[in-house]
């Protein structure tokens, strides 16, 4: 971990949000900006680890040798890490009390070769158990956490937790990201606001946290994802493209 110079978590209150779309596109859009083989990515979901479909990397498995164990390489040379390479098959699930969760969140941290990194992005399950807590002990030089919601209601209620989960743990916030933010009709170019409008924005106002930007719907970034080609790489010049590209620019800006 001392090699890596940023070391980002991103969260989420509750499943369903795009979290792991959020963290493989912002770690791509680093990863354009210059740092070519310098950006990783630490898939701790255990139980639903879906980086590596996302990357183009469904089937990888990880090799080893001194000093230890060599990360899957994506695309841009990304460094990634993922329980997805350790499992027999796709629908092999990972029956896990806490003790194995930690300790396998502990080995990825600790025994994973990740080299000289700017930035390691780590996607965390949804809510506040086990893998979340261990992440955030285990990396007290953790940069911060970016939190991940939609404009719903629902999804506002339970970001709120998060917030209060990463001021407990004394990790700084460094802002929210609003995913699925409405969705621009391809026939008439009118904003259609599938999720309601603003939540994201509303929340990190109440809890005085940074808004650091909204994510257009685009039916395209399912497609995308799941080819395995991440967004920003297909689709550059798209709305939710130039989007990941700002907020990414926020957070360089606040880590330096």
């Amino acid at each position: 971990m001392t090699k890596i110079r940023h070391k980002i978590a991103v969260i989420s209150g509750k499943g369903g949000v795009g979290k792991s779309l959020v963290t493989v596109n912002l770690a791509m859009a680093l990863a354009i900006k210059g740092r070519n083989g310098r950006v990783g990515v630490l898939d701790a979901d255990l139980h639903g680890p879906c980086v590596p479909k996302m990357l183009g990397l469904k089937g990888e498995r990880l090799q080893s040798g001194p000093p230890g164990i060599f990360p899957a390489l994506g695309p841009l040379n990304m460094k990634v890490v993922s329980m997805a390479f350790l499992l027999p098959s796709d629908d092999a699930p990972v029956i896990w009390r806490g003790p194995l969760k930690m300790g396998a969140i502990r080995q990825f941290l600790s025994e994973i070769s990740w080299g000289n990194l700017d930035y390691l992005l780590i996607d965390l399950p949804p809510g506040t158990g086990d893998e979340s807590l261990s992440v955030l002990q285990l990396i007290p030089e953790m940069e911060g956490v970016i939190i991940v919601t939609i404009p719903s209601e629902v999804s506002q209620d339970v970001v709120k937790k998060a917030v209060s989960f990463a001021r407990k743990m004394g990790v700084p916030i460094l802002g929210i990201v609003e995913n699925m933010s409405g969705m621009v009709c391809p026939h008439c170019g009118e904003t259609i606001d599938v999720f309601s409008k603003g939540g994201g924005e509303r929340v990190a106002k109440e809890m005085s946290v940074e808004f650091l930007g909204s994510i257009p719907l685009d039916p395209r970034i399912s497609a995308d994802s799941d080819e395995g080609t991440p967004f920003v790489v297909s689709h550059p010049d798209s709305t939710a493209s130039k989007a990941f590209m700002r907020i990414v620019e926020q957070i360089e800006e606040k880590v330096k």
